[in-house]
């Protein structure tokens, strides 16, 4: 091979590890970032590509398959859970998920000459797709086999041969890095979500007051944040709300969220005053134990009238949140704007209001985070018009199914977590 033709071959090669690693790197999905880098190796190393993995539970499953022509595949006809791992290992795959490799295999064995039921679903998956030859290699990081790569050709003069093992194996080197940072990142993620979500409360029941609340993380990125919601019967007999957000979209956040629900809890229901000056104290309690930490935060209190009939009061003051929406049972709505002060975390001398309003019967107060309105590129007046839309067509809808709708219409698409908290005083019947 002369000079020229070698460069250009360590140049193909190195182009073709970058390309795979970036296509991989693309995007947070593991298995679309399998998918992807699976369909850089098919266009230029094979014809059709498989990452099999295993999961936590030591479970194989076929995650990826991806073939030049696409129409050759059947949808849904080769992935899914496979045969576990034999332990004497025999069959090629078995021996690459004990951590052989990487293999080579040409010519191809049929189906009934297989030893064990995972090597016959190989052995079947190669009759299928018309594989010639194959190459076989393990997706090891930190001295453990995360899974295993299957490359293969269906041209008999184009086989695959022991010099392109070792372009293969660091193909595969580099995507079981990646294949492990994704894991490490998930189930960080996954932790970080069961913390937040094993915080959030069980809402109490409450004569005369239906109380909902949903929670939902972002399904555009895998981020956890600080978003909670908290509600709970003082001793005196009124009903306390508590929204909040803590700023960043990590575990700290959580943490911190963690922190300040637990004194706001502690402040209500030892002092009992009105939320402003509740909101004021917590202000001060988070500069001296959280001194970094801004949050956005509504605390209200519900009081019921004398005479169970109506209408019920709302005390509240906010700290920097989006304001309540109230709807009322004919589908009237506003925002209650007033009471409204600094975030947490800004100014704990500052003075903060109490505001007071009216609750129809049968109306509905919604106290919300910012996933559930905001969106990119869109200015908050059109998220404000929006929300009042549907809790407007969902005003006589039972709480539960206001809430789900509401969650399913709004915040399916949004880039951040979205919590949300509605209660609806229900008078007793005449």
């Amino acid at each position: 091979m002369s000079k020229d033709a070698d460069d250009k071959a360590r140049l193909d090669r190195l182009t073709l590890l970058a390309d795979a690693e970036a296509a991989l790197a693309s995007t947070l999905n593991l298995r679309e970032g399998l998918r992807r880098a699976c369909c850089v190796l098919t266009g230029r190393l094979g014809d059709w590509c498989v990452v099999d993995l295993l999961d936590e539970c030591g479970r194989l499953e076929r995650a990826v398959v991806v073939h030049r022509t696409p129409e050759a595949l059947i949808p849904g006809g080769y992935e899914g859970p496979l045969p576990p791992v034999p332990v004497d290992a025999d069959g090629p795959l078995p021996r690459v998920m004990r951590g052989a490799g990487p293999l080579l295999l040409a010519p191809m064995s049929p189906p009934s000459r297989a030893v064990n039921p995972l090597h016959a679903r190989q052995l079947e998956l190669f009759e299928q797709l018309g594989a010639h030859s194959a190459v076989i290699t393990p997706l090891r990081a930190r001295r453990e086999v995360l899974g295993a790569l299957t490359a293969a050709r269906t041209d008999p003069g184009h086989p695959f041969t022991e010099a392109d093992l070792p372009l293969v194996e660091d193909l595969v080197r580099g995507l079981a890095v990646q294949v492990d940072n994704a894991r490490l990142y998930q189930q960080t993620q996954r932790i970080a979500e069961r913390f937040q979500r094993a915080l959030l409360p069980e809402l109490p029941q409450v004569p005369h007051l239906c109380i909902a609340a949903r929670y939902a993380t972002a399904q555009a990125v895998a981020q956890v944040g600080g978003d909670w919601f908290d509600a709970f019967v003082l001793p005196r007999g009124d009903t306390a709300l508590v929204i909040g957000d803590v700023t960043g979209h990590d575990l700290h956040a959580a943490i911190t969220m963690s922190t300040l629900r637990n004194m706001l809890r502690g402040i209500a229901v030892d002092r009992q005053e009105p939320p402003g000056e509740v909101l004021r104290r917590l202000d001060i309690a988070s500069r001296t134990l959280q001194q970094e930490a801004t949050a956005t935060c509504i605390y209200a209190l519900v009081k019921d009238p004398p005479d169970r009939i109506g209408p019920w009061i709302l005390h509240h003051s906010c700290a920097g949140h989006l304001p309540p929406l109230l709807t009322t049972a004919e589908g009237d709505t506003r925002y209650l704007e007033t009471g409204a002060g600094l975030l947490i975390g800004l100014d704990p001398d500052c003075r903060r209001p109490t505001a007071v309003d009216e609750l129809p019967p049968y109306s509905t107060v919604l106290l919300y985070t910012d996933g559930l309105i905001e969106r990119r590129s869109e200015s908050l007046e059109r998220g404000f018009a929006r929300l009042r839309r549907h809790t407007a067509a969902l005003a006589c809808e039972p709480l539960d199914v206001f809430c789900d709708e509401l969650l399913g219409g709004l915040a399916t698409d949004s880039t951040d977590d979205a919590a949300l908290l509605a209660v609806r005083p229900v008078p007793t019947p005449t």
